[in-house]
């Protein structure tokens, strides 16, 4: 995904729309807890939004993207002497052993077909028992999108979305549950935690989903903390 041409618009919407600013990111925070002192690493960080609000909670901050334009903008938020690089998950990655006490991981790697070597670098820039903590796109999402669809292959499928204005083809790898946590338990992690998070609760009336039996909750992401062993 190339989020250098749409990154402004895709930054500005990410701040206050649903989605990630009222229910993955306040989620990803529900789940990394207490971070005061503890080395973390954000992977895709974008804009910077998820640094910028563990940084605050008093965590040691490092990111990247492949976005060299989201990096800009992030270093535009969280300063110029911040630990930013532009960097690649599906090549090596330019950090250290046991580097990091906790890697987040937003929405990122349901962009890779493959999540072996992925994996094994985000297990490897981690210390014995730090966390792995991550968003996807949640595996039925595949098949509510397109009903005629195999929920059990591995598939890659694509939708629109609008970010301020502007509507943006999405391409990303469906798996199952399954295929995940198999995934996750060869790359040397256990699991943890898998949530189903409501929005936040300070979501505004405006933006919560209508006609809906519960309006706090629907499926739209998945959320993991994997343990690295």
């Amino acid at each position: 995904m190339d989020y250098d041409g749409f990154a402004e618009a895709y930054a500005a919407d990410n701040e206050v729309n649903l989605l990630n600013g009222h229910y993955e990111r306040p989620a990803m925070l529900d789940l990394a807890g207490d971070v005061a002192g503890r080395r973390i690493l954000d992977v895709g960080c974008g804009a910077g939004p998820l640094s910028a609000a563990l940084r605050d909670r008093g965590a040691i901050m490092s990111g990247f993207d492949v976005s060299s334009a989201m990096i800009e903008l992030a270093r535009r938020r969280l300063g110029e002497d911040a630990d930013l690089t532009v960097a690649d998950l599906a090549k090596p990655l330019p950090y250290a052993d046991a580097a990091f006490d906790d890697v987040v991981a937003s929405l990122v790697l349901h962009y890779l077909e493959d999540w072996t070597e992925p994996l094994a670098e985000l297990r490897r820039v981690l210390k014995p028992g730090g966390r792995l903590i991550l968003s996807l796109n949640h595996p039925i999402v595949h098949t509510a999108l397109n009903p005629d669809a195999e929920y059990f292959d591995v598939a890659e499928f694509s939708f629109d979305a609008e970010h301020a204005g502007r509507t943006v083809v999405y391409t990303i790898w469906h798996r199952p549950l399954q295929a995940m946590s198999d995934a996750f338990t060869a790359a040397g992690f256990r699991i943890s935690v898998i949530s189903e998070p409501p929005i936040a609760p300070d979501t505004p009336s405006e933006l919560r989903p209508q006609n809906q039996q519960h309006p706090a909750r629907f499926i739209c992401f998945i959320f993991f903390v994997l343990e690295a062993c």
